[in-house]
Parts: C-alpha cells; sequence; structure tokens
C-alpha cells in the first residue's frame, strides 16, 4: 500500500504567515470586489441570457458538456452559428469584401461569450454595448471610405483582464488594484485595436497569475466548457473557456509557465507561446517585472492555426512593437511554406522521467505519432535526460526574490490565499532570497540547457519536438500541480504551440493498465498527480499535445503546424 500524498505536505519553503490581514480585507477590499463583480453582472445584455438547463452547481457534478449543449439547444440562430464558427480569416475576408457588417460580426460573439461566460465563469468583465458601438463606427468607416482600417478590420477580440486597458479597472487578478484605473491602453492592446480589432471581454486569471488554473478572490474557478468539473487551465484560464466555446475568434493571454498552452489544451482550442520579446508584455498588470531569468510572453489562443498565424504576421509586421516597446526585438515575421511531410523530422517525448502521463495523453501520442509515420513524417524518440533539473531550477527562478512581490501586492489587501497560489509560492526555495551570485548560477544552469536541446536538434536533424503537454487531461478544479512539461519549453525559450489532437478523453478506453499499477512512484509529486486520474471523473476532455521548435523559429512551427493539425490529423474545431 502506497503511502498516501498530501497537497500540504509541498508547502513547506514558504510559511505563509506574512501575507496579509484578513479583517482588511473584509472591511475594505471585499466591498469593493462586490461592486465589482456587480458591474459584471450588470453588463449582461438581457437578450444575451440564457437560462441553465439545471443549476450551475448541479452541471458540473454531471460532468456537462456545455459546447455540446449550446448546438443541441440552438442557442444562437443560424446566421449567429455560421458566423462564429467561422475562421478569423474568413471573417475579416467578409468584412474586407462587404459582405458582412462589423455589427452583425460583433454581436453573433458578443452573444455566445455571453453565453460562454454564464456556463464557464470565464469573464471578469464584461462591455459589450461599448463593443458594438466600436464596431458601428468600423462599418461607418467603411461605409465612407471603402477599405478597412487594417487587417483585423471587425474582428472580435477577447484579452486576458490584467492587459491594460485605458480607463478600464485593470487588476491583474489582486484585490489590492480593484480600483487600478489604466492609464493607457498596454502596447500589445493598442496594436491590435490600430489593426482594426474589437474589445468586448476580459477574462479571468488567477491571483498571483502563477497557477495552471484560475482561482482568485473575484470570481472563483473557471471551467472547462466541453465538462464543467473539469479546469479550464490557467493563467489565461477565461482565455481558454471562451475561445474553445467559441465565443471570440481569437484570444489573448500570457505565458511563463505554461499559461497560454495549459487553458488552450485543456479547454479544446489550440494555443501558440511565441518566443521571447516577439509580442510586448509592456503595460500589462503582473508580479513579474524586472525577473529576467525565465521570461514571460504575450501571445494568441485561437481555434485555427492559420488564425494564429494571421495574429502573429499582422502584430509582428503591422503594428511594430518594437516602436513603442524597446524590450520587443525588430523582427519582422518571415512568410514560411507549408513543409512536405517527408521533408520532417520529429522528436516523440513520451514520459519526461519525472512525473508519467495518464492513459489518455499515452493514447493521444500513440495515435498521432502513427498518423505521423503513415504520412511520412519521420519520427525519433526523445529521452529528456533533464527534465527534473530544468523542472526545478525555472521554479527557483519563479521565487528568487523570495516571493517579495508576491508578498507586497496580497498583504496591502489582506486577501486570502488560494490553494494552488500557495502551491506556486512554495517552489524552488519559496520565501528565500536569493543572491545575485545564486540568481547568476540559475542563468548558467539555463543556457546549458539551451545548448544541450539545441544539440540534440542538429545532432539528430530533428525539426520538432512532439510532447505532452500535461501528465494529464485537463485536471479538476484545485488539482493541477506539474508544470514540468510546459515549464521547461520556458526555461529553454522555444516556440511551442498547444494543439488538439481531435480525441477526446474515454472512461472506457483511458484506463489504467495492470502494469500500470505495478508502476513504482519515482516522486511524491508523480503520486499526487497520478492518483488523481480517476477516469469516469474526466469525461470528453480534450486530449492536447505540444510542438516546440528552435528558438526563434517560431514561423516554421506554425507552418509545420498546419500540415500536421490541418493535413494529417485533419483537426477542425469550427465543426461540431
Amino acid at each position: 500500500m502506497s503511502k498516501t500524498v498530501t497537497f500540504e505536505q509541498f508547502l513547506t519553503k514558504d510559511p505563509l504567515d506574512n501575507y496579509g490581514d484578513i479583517e482588511l480585507y473584509k472591511s475594505k477590499y471585499l466591498p469593493l470586489i462586490k461592486k465589482y463583480n456587480q458591474r459584471l453582472e450588470e453588463n449582461i445584455l438581457d437578450e444575451y441570457k440564457i437560462d441553465l438547463p439545471k443549476p450551475r452547481d448541479e452541471l458540473i457534478a454531471e460532468q456537462f458538456d456545455a459546447v455540446d449543449y449550446l448546438y443541441k439547444a440552438k442557442l444562437l440562430t443560424e446566421r449567429e452559428f455560421e458566423i462564429t464558427d467561422s475562421s478569423a480569416t474568413k471573417i475579416v475576408s467578409e468584412i474586407a469584401n462587404g459582405n458582412w457588417t462589423c455589427a452583425e460580426v460583433f454581436t453573433a460573439f458578443a452573444k455566445r461569450a455571453t453565453i460562454a461566460h454564464q456556463f464557464t465563469n470565464c469573464a471578469h468583465e464584461l462591455f459589450t454595448k461599448e463593443g458594438l458601438e466600436r464596431a458601428k463606427e468600423l462599418d461607418e468607416y467603411y461605409k465612407a471610405n471603402g477599405k478597412t482600417v487594417g487587417p483585423l478590420h471587425g474582428l472580435p477580440i477577447s484579452l486576458k483582464e490584467f492587459i491594460s486597458l485605458k480607463g478600464k479597472v485593470t487588476h491583474g487578478g489582486y484585490a489590492a488594484f480593484v480600483e487600478n484605473i489604466a492609464e493607457d491602453d498596454s502596447v500589445t492592446a493598442k496594436i491590435l485595436k490600430d489593426a482594426g480589432a474589437v474589445y468586448y471581454i476580459r477574462t479571468t486569471q488567477p491571483l498571483t497569475l502563477m497557477q495552471l488554473d484560475s482561482e482568485n478572490n473575484y470570481s472563483g474557478f473557471t471551467k472547462n466548457p466541453f465538462n464543467l468539473l473539469l479546469s479550464s487551465g490557467g493563467s489565461s484560464s477565461g482565455e481558454g473557456a471562451v475561445v474553445s466555446f467559441g465565443g471570440s475568434t481569437l484570444g489573448v493571454g500570457s505565458d511563463i509557465g505554461g499559461s497560454i498552452r495549459s487553458p488552450a489544451g485543456f479547454s479544446g482550442c489550440h494555443g501558440f507561446r511565441p518566443t521571447t520579446r516577439r509580442i510586448s508584455n509592456f503595460g500589462n498588470v503582473a508580479n513579474y517585472t524586472g525577473q529576467e531569468s525565465v521570461s514571460p510572453v504575450t501571445g494568441p489562443l485561437g481555434r485555427s492555426v492559420s488564425d494564429i498565424e494571421l495574429f502573429m504576421k499582422t502584430y509582428i509586421n503591422e503594428g511594430k512593437p518594437w516602436n513603442y516597446d524597446t524590450w520587443s526585438i525588430p523582427m519582422l515575421w518571415r512568410d514560411v511554406p507549408k513543409p512536405k511531410a517527408d521533408q520532417l523530422t520529429i522528436g516523440v517525448v513520451r514520459d519526461d522521467g519525472f512525473v508519467r502521463p495518464s492513459p489518455p495523453i499515452r493514447r493521444g501520442i500513440d495515435v498521432v505519432v502513427s498518423k505521423l509515420e503513415a504520412a511520412g513524417v519521420k519520427v525519433v524518440p526523445f529521452v529528456q535526460k533533464n527534465a527534473k533539473l530544468a523542472y526545478e531550477t525555472v521554479h527557483k527562478m519563479y521565487t528568487c526574490d523570495g516571493n517579495d512581490e508576491s508578498r507586497s501586492l496580497i498583504a496591502k489587501s489582506g486577501e486570502p490565499i488560494p490553494k494552488l497560489t500557495k502551491w506556486s509560492l512554495n517552489y524552488g526555495d519559496g520565501a528565500r532570497v536569493y543572491t545575485a551570485a545564486e540568481n547568476r548560477h540559475l542563468n548558467t544552469i539555463r543556457d546549458d540547457l539551451r545548448e544541450e536541446y539545441n544539440k540534440f536538434f542538429m545532432d539528430n536533424k530533428v525539426d520538432f519536438i512532439l510532447s505532452p503537454l500535461y501528465n494529464n487531461v485537463a485536471p479538476h478544479s484545485g488539482e493541477v500541480y506539474n508544470w514540468s512539461y510546459t515549464s521547461i519549453f520556458n526555461i529553454l525559450d522555444l516556440p511551442t504551440l498547444a494543439f488538439q489532437t481531435g480525441l477526446r478523453q474515454d472512461p472506457e478506453l483511458d484506463v489504467w493498465t495492470e502494469e500500470d499499477k505495478k508502476h513504482v512512484y519515482r516522486s511524491d509529486l508523480e503520486q499526487l498527480e497520478n492518483e488523481n486520474y480517476k477516469p469516469d471523473e474526466f469525461k470528453g476532455a480534450p486530449i492536447a499535445l505540444q510542438l516546440s521548435g528552435r528558438r526563434y523559429f517560431d514561423e516554421e512551427v506554425l507552418a509545420s503546424a498546419r500540415l500536421i493539425i490541418d493535413d494529417i490529423l485533419k483537426v477542425d474545431l469550427f465543426k461540431h
């Protein structure tokens, strides 16, 4: 009989005893949060409200598939389904050709996004009346000038809440910032708006942004649209839910340990973590300022790779972020053709040697590898030698300030610390402050790891690495612990796409085998994660994987992903 492993036994690096004042929180900040949430409720327009088939708690308990219900109950009109089940690429084309108006496109997506929120709790802020006015202004511009304002003219785009919009509260999940009014748009928000984007929803994220889940003191948990019992992922939690539900053409999230890829993969869409310095972070409200050992990135979530390419090319080539943010590098997006299958060599990670993947993830890898080989792709095994070292190093980087910034922001309001925020505050050495020399040593390990992986690419003539996104499909809310499969690509700074395989978890197929039951756990973390997987509790969860390329070969990752996802796997997230 294995010893019992509990979440609490991992909380040894930070005593969590000097973060705040609960009485201060209850007396000053909780009333302000209630007012903030009341504004959200008031902005759910009557014409977009729906009657849930059962109380939400009951739907969660029965693992309700909200996306399936959207279609079966015909919660949208045929025209609204046509529009919202079109790619961003098609939408901007139809608008530019005068076939669709920005207003009708916006109305369809605003309705679908609001329905998504009522099921999944994905929104921090809705401002659909304001968005409709913007859409009408774009229609007037088109009518008067016979052209669009830019490549994204009229495209409804959702934003992770911590991306600042001028004149709007931007709190980044912190209660202390409940009255923080942004003085200007962030660089990313400005670039997308100048290209023609329309904003209408800002989405949920966890406290400190350092969870692969969503819990904060504003909204609690955001749920998975394909199984409401499960997590939508994080930290771009609401983006994963609203994009996968079809309530947004493209979403904008951020990723320092998996925070774009986790919600995309868990919730049912694709999500791209670009190489650092291609998309600006300037103007976002977060606790990673000044931290350069493992840099955060901003990037897109979407339902097609072509849409993600549209985002990247437009943002970089039209927006030129280096003109607004000196951190961004002046590197234009290159047009890279889709390769032929027999031109590709892919290294496959089946197990990182740290935490064993669950049955549905193993099935996902088997199916994808089989289809790649049948199409002519050369597949070679890649056994990761230093996954544990990478995991431990990047987690020390996250907390090398002794959690000073997180502590000061939480202490300012005295707000309660959610379970998985406690988990992340105990990463690395938790509350211990690193010296400059110690931090430089971490950077040396990082650089050695980057050289090791680059050598694998070059010596084996490998183009990409295929790997699990996480050791499981979307976990239960509050029960996602292991970051090893995503954070490794943050420390390596490799462009990585989380993508849908087209497969879903099946309780009959995806079971632990007799051989699995003999497995000797390699760590307490592996035991904690593996014992959380019970086949009957993950019905229909999307099965996602990752594709990673060499640093600054972002274009090649997406070009090859079009071949793999569209042509070989034949995944179409616009069909239901």
